[in-house]
């Protein structure tokens, strides 16, 4: 980890001592954003990922424990996925409305 931080550093140190004197045109934090979409989108699939397994863990569980009530079951783990499933659908959109701003 600290050699990805030492990398990263050095990465964002480096690129002012490479640049030209007079620019023509200079985008302020358009990589910032960038780097922001995407962390925030790979938090999302993460998350999302995580919720996913912990229900259907959970649920597949329950329908271990009491094989009756599988369709009592199935029904709100297929709603409870599709939920989870658009937060990260919304975080895709957010990503990508964030990059259209660059």
């Amino acid at each position: 980890m600290k050699k990805v931080l030492a990398a990263l550093a050095t990465a964002f140190v480096a690129s002012p001592a490479f640049a030209q004197e007079k620019a023509v045109e200079v985008v302020h934090g358009g990589g910032l954003v960038a780097v922001a979409a995407g962390v925030g989108l790979g938090l999302a699939a993460l998350g999302g990922a995580l919720g996913q397994g912990k229900a259907a863990a959970a649920a597949l569980e329950g329908i271990a424990r009491n094989p009756a009530a599988a369709d009592k079951i199935q029904t709100p783990l297929i709603l409870s996925l599709a939920f989870i499933e658009s937060l990260s659908i919304y975080a895709l959109v957010v990503a990508i409305l964030m990059l259209g701003k660059i």
